[in-house]
């Protein structure tokens, strides 16, 4: 055991710094702005299918009525999660820049979303485009989209290449024409990202992404994949390093994407049969603290209790069985 630990501890130089990541961070942290959307759209999920349990079912017009409100939210969840995480990479750049030349966050917010729909949205034969990766299904193709736009913004404004107006123009018509370059960039490296996987595997970047991950997250959605994943929790704070902050971020496009594919099975008339959900690491792995840390307690206090009683049944005992002297004589209390 003391030569596993060591062997962790070495590693625990490598594990802290990836738990700073800036990339891992602003996933986590973009996540985490976009949890409103996700628990608003959760109540009408639950108002929507909840009574199938209780053999009550809404008619269809009810149910799309109910379901409206999901499918504009959850439903455009990558399209915003590719902002949110885009701004919080931007915070993290910032940090390294000059307090008087500092990327600005709104204008990598709306360059990393029109980017991502370069990438995932497909052209519809009426006009506008489809949405079926705008939800979870995109949010590995967010990810990219917002890091190749925060890394491209950064190498325009840390070098200056940018159209610069005298002084006397308002700071936000100046903060506009500085904006034009990098922008500029963003958009058409995506667009070439875009144009290129249509062109050799006929379509679009967020299938693509999936279907090279598709392998990997079918291999971890399992009880043996649960173990290993939610086991790193527990064994990264056992080196003292923040263990949610390192596997969540890797985990948190296939904990979402499940949700969708289990409310789907659902909603068929089948089985939830995905079990990498974020309900499941919320509700069972890590309800009471990583690592069932509520039980331990719970068990620890039981046991202590536990002994404070048997110390009392002793000390009853031990006076119980004393032997005393009265008027001479011995009496045993036995």
């Amino acid at each position: 055991m003391k030569k596993l630990i060591a062997q962790i501890e070495k590693g625990k130089p490598f594990f802290e710094k990836l738990s700073r990541n800036i990339y891992l961070r602003a996933i986590r942290d973009g996540f985490i702005s976009a949890m409103p959307v996700i628990l608003f759209s959760s109540l009408f999920l639950l108002i929507a299918f909840v009574p199938n349990v209780f053999g009550f079912k809404w008619d269809k017009e009810m149910e799309g009525i109910l379901m409206k409100p999901y499918n504009y939210t959850m439903g455009l969840v990558a399209l915003l999660v590719a902002g949110t995480t885009a701004k919080s990479l931007t915070d993290s750049y910032n940090r390294k820049l000059e307090s008087t030349n500092q990327i600005n966050f709104i204008s990598t917010m709306l360059a990393s979303i029109c980017g991502f729909l370069f990438l995932a949205a497909d052209p519809a034969k009426e006009g506008g485009f489809l949405n079926a990766f705008l939800g979870t299904k995109g949010l590995l193709t967010a990810f990219i989209s917002a890091f190749i736009t925060v890394i491209v913004y950064n190498f325009f404004i840390k070098r200056d290449i940018t159209i610069k107006m005298p002084k006397e123009v308002p700071p936000n018509i100046s903060q506009v024409f500085k904006d034009i370059f990098p922008f500029s960039a963003v958009i058409l490296i995506l667009y070439g990202i875009d144009l290129t996987i249509r062109a050799t595997i006929k379509t679009n970047v967020a299938e693509a992404v999936l279907k090279v991950f598709e392998p990997l997250f079918t291999a971890a959605n399992g009880w043996i994949g649960i173990t290993i994943i939610f086991g790193a929790f527990a064994l990264f704070w056992f080196v003292g390093i923040h263990g949610p902050s390192i596997v969540e971020p890797a985990i948190a496009a296939i904990t979402y994407a499940n949700i969708e594919a289990n409310f789907k099975l659902i909603q068929a008339g089948e089985h939830a049969n995905n079990v990498i959900t974020s309900g499941t690491q919320m509700f069972i792995v890590t309800m009471g603290g990583t690592g069932a840390t509520e039980m331990v307690t719970q068990h620890t206090l039981i046991n202590k209790m536990y002994l404070l009683d048997f110390n009392s049944i002793c000390i009853t005992i031990f006076i119980q069985f004393s032997r005393y002297k009265i008027n001479g004589y011995f009496f045993d209390c036995t």
